[in-house]
């Protein structure tokens, strides 16, 4: 596993499940994290004490489906760190319904979340990234994105356009020697999953060939394989991490 000193990560979504894994990780291997959350403040407090109140980690209130908070946000990264080195894009929501029962704002919250947050993070991580013409950025998917999931139109299509971005992306970037990927876990043990009835959660995990859902810190552990210099040659592609789902 790659250490990462003298590194800069800006990773959404911190506070909470798969990206708080990957702030903390990151934080083990000697990043420097920019953690953006949403409104939880008690999960910030208790990132806080989890990291052991280390200097590296910089915490921000920040909506990324909001075009003009994610360019302050980036405004105040470059005026304090010049540029970045990862970014994550861990940030992401659920609004279920069947589609022909789906509100229209819910549709769009989702979107605006999870594809839209991914894209205005993307671009001007890009920017700062081309500094240094170097950068790794990852985007968290999901299975979903191809095996469809019912009542979930919404969350399928905001990560099956995640994948459609990365690859573009990754094609546009790869001159400066900036990788772009996706990390897709499949059932991971996350407040995702906390809210679904007993029965539910029996039948997805009937789904998984291995027969429990994953961890956080096992997600974590690929990204920071993606995030490495040693995957330099590893770009537009999505690692699965879904117990054989």
């Amino acid at each position: 596993m790659a250490t990462f000193l003298d590194q800069v990560a800006v990773v959404t979504g911190a506070t909470r499940g798969i990206g708080k894994a990957v702030t903390l990780a990151l934080l083990q291997q000697g990043a420097t994290v920019a953690g953006i959350y949403h409104s939880n403040h008690q999960a910030v407090e208790q990132l806080r004490q989890e990291s052991g109140g280390t200097d590296k980690l910089h915490l921000f209130q920040c909506d990324v489906a909001d075009e003009a908070q994610v360019n302050s946000f980036f405004a105040d990264i470059e005026q304090q760190f010049s540029a970045i080195d990862i970014l994550v894009n861990c940030a992401g929501i659920r609004r279920d319904a069947i589609l022909a029962m789906m509100k229209s704002d819910d549709w769009r919250a989702v979107i605006d979340t999870n594809l839209t947050g991914s894209f205005l993070m993307a671009k001007q991580a890009v920017l700062l990234m081309m500094k240094k013409k170097y950068g790794r950025i990852i985007n968290i998917t999901s299975p979903v994105s191809h095996l469809g999931f019912a009542g979930q139109a919404n969350y399928a299509a905001s990560k099956a356009g995640q994948i459609g971005m990365t690859r573009s992306l990754a094609r546009e970037t790869a001159k400066k020697k900036i990788t772009v990927n996706c990390v897709s876990p499949g059932f991971i043990e996350t407040d995702f999953l906390q809210d679904l009835p007993k029965e539910q959660l029996d039948g997805y995990k009937a789904l998984v060939p291995m027969r429990r859902f994953g961890t956080t810190a096992e997600v974590a552990d690929a990204v920071l394989f993606l995030a490495g210099r040693n995957a330099g040659y590893i770009t537009g592609t999505v690692l699965e991490i879904n117990g054989g789902l």
